[in-house]
């Protein structure tokens, strides 16, 4: 004679444990996409930003963007450094394809139009000179807004924008500072 069935915990034990797998895993495989595709956290490094951004700020970038459009004058990017891969700058926009750039001291130009920089570090040093020079097609020209402490275009020439990782669309480190958008929206009446 046979034995009848056990029921008990045991089956209900693994199926609940294998629903558990199977949601960590697609929770997993969404999170790997979100991050590699849409957005991302990116910590500050440096000064080159102040005072729109300080140094441990942590911005929230938004990665799929410039798949859909080009990076726009004004708008704070992230960008892969040229010197080391592994390694992110934060920058605005300030030139894109086709527009004419110069520099020199603390006034910038572009399109023969001096630009009104209110985001720009007070005091920073006026001793450059770059251009006039017109952005290839596919670069952009960026620059930080804390002149003396940033490595950017006037240095590295313009970026190209394969290099842009996304632009930054909120602050979300530190507590204090969440939500200040300002500096990053000040963006949209650039030109």
């Amino acid at each position: 004679m046979m034995a009848p069935p056990q029921e008990g915990p045991a089956p209900a034990r693994r199926g609940l444990v294998r629903e558990i797998l199977e949601t960590a895993a697609l929770a997993l495989v969404v999170a790997l996409v979100v991050r590699t595709f849409g957005v991302q956290v990116f910590r500050v490094e440096g000064e080159s930003m102040l005072p729109t951004l300080a140094h441990g700020d942590r911005l929230l970038v938004n990665k799929l963007v410039y798949r859909l459009r080009e990076p726009a004058p004004g708008e704070v990017v992230v960008i892969a450094d040229p010197a080391n891969p592994h390694r992110h700058l934060v920058k605005r926009v300030i030139a894109v394809a086709g527009d004419e750039v110069a520099v020199e001291g603390d006034a910038v130009w572009v399109n023969g139009r001096l630009l009104d920089e209110p985001y720009v570090h007070p005091g920073s040093p006026g001793t450059y000179r770059a251009g006039p020079l017109t952005v290839p097609e596919g670069y952009v020209w960026v620059m930080g807004d804390n002149r003396g402490a940033s490595l950017d275009s006037r240095l590295l020439g313009p970026i190209p924008v394969a290099r842009v990782e996304g632009r930054a669309v909120a602050l979300v480190w530190p507590p204090v500072r969440v939500g200040d958008h300002g500096p990053l929206a000040a963006a949209r009446a650039y030109r």
